[in-house]
């Protein structure tokens, strides 16, 4: 494929696993790392691999995305073809049918392999290596798969193979699974097959036009399907938990994901976070970016920029987000902080690790609320915009309720 590559990015999904932290945006765009967006990571990966023409798919808050989408091709330099493709019809009825609506743009390219690839995935990759694979062994497709603990196959497509590495099932999200080889959500199809088969696809009505569900599973049948083997740092961030970890793991003396290297991340954004071990004694492992103003402690804690932490106020194991507040002698503590919160002033957001089960932790707010003075919120608490309300347990408490874990 080499400089007259195109790969096409799913990035239309609405995020729905992720809660209130999708509800007004696509989860391609939401905040990592304080300086980035989840879809700089895929979209730098093409850039680093030399694919020449770039088209990003959107669906859900379409509109949202392409300026987001825009501005990344300014500030990258511009050194690639991107293009923004919203559906023909209405939606988009799956992956599938994402790239159906889209074949008339496919059928303009001159190349014959083309590269789909998922826009909500933290990781870097060459995806040179993958191409050349999938020529090597005259495959029809090739998924990129990662190994994940056999327990937690069930969270994926998963891939059964033979010695050559030729898939001989494709299952998604099984609870049957007998393969822990995980799909990354990563395709290089040849392109005349890819055409013939969503064209069959598109003409069966009861089809989930799904890739995972529909066209993979009947190529493996039909076709010559491979598995490459991904062997670096790859996050599916499909879940508030999981998206909360990986921004967590940034932050531990040796990540196994680096975002220093000489393979950058290229961002939108021209303010990207610094980290620092200690500065005075009132920040302790974080990851700060420029134009916060710290006058009390974060420890072990992302923040993006503009975050205003007030006098002995506290953030501790938290995300927060851009142009968020932390008022006089709050406590955030293991919270995600959606942009323009403002906590007020004596409030204690989340209770931390210690008191409940890992699976219960995390406390999120959602974007731009407003959390009263000396209100007191626990643990798997979310805080909707524009409702005033914070379920905690399965059941709606006003804010400036004591909640008292027992």
């Amino acid at each position: 494929m080499g400089r007259n590559g195109i790969a096409l990015i799913l990035a239309g999904g609405r995020g729905r696993r992720m809660d209130i932290l999708c509800n007004l945006r696509p989860k391609p765009a939401l905040p990592f790392a304080a300086g980035f967006r989840v879809i700089d990571f895929t979209s730098s990966n093409c850039v680093h691999s030399q694919i020449a023409d770039i088209a990003v798919l959107v669906d859900y808050q379409r509109g949202q995305m392409a300026e987001y989408l825009r501005h990344w091709h300014s500030e990258s330099g511009g050194t690639t073809s991107l293009r923004v493709l919203p559906p023909r019809f209405g939606s988009y009825a799956g992956t599938a049918d994402a790239v159906y609506q889209n074949l008339d743009y496919l059928e303009r390219q001159d190349n014959d392999s083309v590269l789909i690839l998922a826009g909500d995935h933290v990781y870097k990759m060459d995806y040179r290596k993958m191409i050349d694979f999938h020529h090597m062994m005259k495959a029809d497709v090739t998924v990129g798969v990662v190994r994940v603990p056999i327990e937690e196959a069930h969270r994926f497509g998963t891939i059964t193979v033979d010695a050559e590495n030729r898939a001989t099932e494709f299952a998604e999200k099984s609870s049957r699974s007998r393969s822990n080889l995980a799909s990354m959500g990563i395709y290089v199809f040849s392109k005349d097959l890819l055409t013939r088969r969503l064209n069959e696809d598109a003409r069966e009505p009861s089809s989930p036009h799904d890739f995972g569900y529909a066209i993979l599973p009947r190529m493996v049948k039909n076709d010559r399907v491979f598995a490459f083997e991904f062997n670096g740092y790859w996050r599916d961030i499909g879940t508030v938990e999981a998206y909360y970890e990986a921004n967590m793991e940034l932050l531990v003396r040796q990540p196994r994901f680096s975002l220093n290297s000489d393979w950058p991340i290229l961002s939108g954004s021209n303010m990207l976070p610094i980290c620092r071990a200690n500065r005075e004694g009132n920040i302790v492992n974080s990851m700060i970016s420029p134009g916060c103003a710290i006058e009390g402690r974060v420890e072990n804690s992302i923040l993006s920029p503009g975050v205003d932490v007030a006098e002995q106020a506290v953030v501790r194991n938290s995300v927060v987000m851009a142009n968020a507040s932390i008022g006089y002698h709050s406590v955030v503590d293991r919270c995600i902080l959606d942009e323009g919160v403002n906590i007020g002033r004596s409030c204690h957001i989340g209770f931390g690790a210690s008191l409940l089960p890992r699976d219960l932790e995390i406390t999120v707010v959602g974007k731009d609320v407003t959390v009263p003075d000396r209100t007191a919120i626990g643990c798997r608490c979310r805080i909707m915009p524009g409702l005033g309300l914070a379920a905690f347990s399965g059941r709606l408490v006003p804010p400036g309720t004591v909640l008292v874990h027992s």
